[in-house]
């Protein structure tokens, strides 16, 4: 059984918001069977940008049954069912949120159909409800209403159904019957951390940290942490007294700080990032007539075009580029000969081996390698999802070296220097950074880029 649900919140600070509507069907995989739909009392204020959104106003709220005197009636039509929505970490929350304010310890597995439809319906220009629904030719009205969007998830659901072949969806709810349980003490702990992307920080009993993580939803990571039983989650587990966590929104932010926490505090169990994700890097040896491409171990004092997590796939990198760009094998840390390289007598090299093309030339040609690599503006903001509705991330790269992150709502928050700066969380760089940021944009996994112009945004 399945509860298709949907719900509408007053918005604000994480954990503080209040249910203003909510919609649930009861679906048994082949039709509805039962349905609840309700205005709920929030007895809280509802934020402007949310009730211009819904619709939903505090004088329409005002003889709403407050979330007490629904309670009941949410626990009978979901028992015994998988809770499912869009989005639905976000309204599973609100759930837990308004159960755990009455006292009463709220649980149910959980299946998110913007998941099931990336991985059903690859390929789709938006995985908004609105905008996915409308191109799957899904009818939905009242737009950002709990029912409206509720019932456009049981369509949408029941299409997941039908293009479900391997029976993905079914095979979710029959593990989730017999997920592993976590050892009861460490109910209380599961129960304060979010279904959000983020960096977690595990103390022992003294306060020490002994592991950071980082995960898309740090509940779900934890609880992982703490019902495997391989070597390294036992001593976890043995040593785990409380955790810490902190909400990014953005999963490009929470590996940036995750990486900068684990070398600023080195936990105990936190061996492999205590000094570089990207271990191994190409950097370039200026010194020599003919600028030489070096591979090697990343040291913090020298300066890399290119940073990898395997010495392998770095070499096969390095191959490539003096390949595409014409470079010269002898040149770089690849040498194989005191005379001309394999690139030459391939056609492939032109002659810098045996000083017959000029000095000149071939470096003009390594800054071109280099160029490529580099961020795509020397001065630019990368923007990206934000830790609540409304809010939207940025990292700033100024000069060709990042510099930090931080958060805004409105566009006039980070116009100038002086105001990004103020909002800016500052992280040091290094080349971890650079290979976490750039792997972003190469994948185009942003809102967008925004240029500056270093004068303008300077005034």
């Amino acid at each position: 059984m399945y509860a298709i649900l949907d719900i509408e919140t007053t918005g604000g600070k994480f954990n503080e918001e209040g249910v203003t509507e909510i919609a649930i069907y009861r679906h048994d995989g082949h039709k509805v069977t039962d349905q609840f739909i309700s205005l709920v009392n929030p007895e809280r204020a509802i934020q402007p940008f949310v009730e211009r959104l819904t619709g939903i106003n505090s004088l329409m709220l005002k003889n709403a049954p407050k979330f007490f005197e629904i309670a009941k009636r949410i626990i009978e039509i979901t028992t015994d069912c998988m809770v499912v929505a869009h989005n639905a970490d976000f309204d599973y929350r609100i759930l837990r949120t308004e159960f755990k304010r009455l006292g009463y310890l709220f649980e149910r597995n959980s299946i998110c159909t913007v998941a099931f439809s990336q991985e059903l319906i690859p390929e789709m220009e938006s995985y908004k409800l609105g905008n996915l629904v409308k191109a799957l030719g899904i009818p939905i009205n009242d737009r950002h209403r709990a029912q409206g969007d509720a019932l456009a998830t049981v369509k949408l659901f029941e299409l997941l159904l039908d293009k479900d072949e391997n029976k993905e969806i079914l095979k979710s709810q029959i593990n989730a019957l017999h997920v592993q349980k976590v050892p009861s003490k460490y109910l209380d702990i599961l129960e304060l951390l979010p279904n959000e992307t983020g960096v977690y920080y595990m103390h022992n009993e003294v306060g020490k940290i002994i592991y950071i993580g980082k995960s898309k939803n740090i509940k779900h990571r934890v609880r992982n942490h703490l019902t495997v039983s391989n070597k390294k989650a036992l001593k976890i587990q043995s040593n785990l007294h409380r955790v810490n966590h902190e909400i990014t929104g953005s999963e490009l932010i929470a590996l940036l700080k995750e990486q900068h926490e684990i070398k600023k505090n080195q936990p105990t169990f936190n061996r492999d990032g205590r000094y570089r994700i990207y271990p191994v890097g190409i950097r370039i040896d200026i010194k020599k007539v003919y600028h030489n491409l070096e591979l090697e171990q990343i040291r913090n004092d020298r300066e890399y075009v290119m940073a990898f997590k395997n010495g392998n796939f770095a070499k096969k990198v390095l191959m490539e580029s003096i390949k595409a760009f014409k470079l010269c094998q002898n040149h770089s840390s690849l040498k194989t000969s005191e005379k001309s390289c394999n690139e030459y007598k391939n056609g492939d090299c032109n002659g810098a081996c045996l000083a017959v093309e000029s000095a000149t030339e071939y470096n003009q040609r390594i800054a071109d390698f280099v160029k490529q690599k580099d961020y795509p503006h020397d001065d630019f903001l990368m923007i990206g999802k934000g830790r609540k509705e409304g809010e939207y991330s940025f990292v700033y790269i100024q000069c060709q070296v990042f510099k930090g992150y931080g958060y805004f709502e409105l566009n006039f928050q980070i116009n100038t220097l002086n105001k990004l700066t103020k909002r800016m969380i500052s992280i040091e760089n290094n080349s971890d950074c650079k290979a976490l940021v750039m792997s972003f944009i190469s994948k185009k996994k942003y809102r967008k880029l925004i240029p500056l112009n270093k004068e303008e945004f300077e005034k």
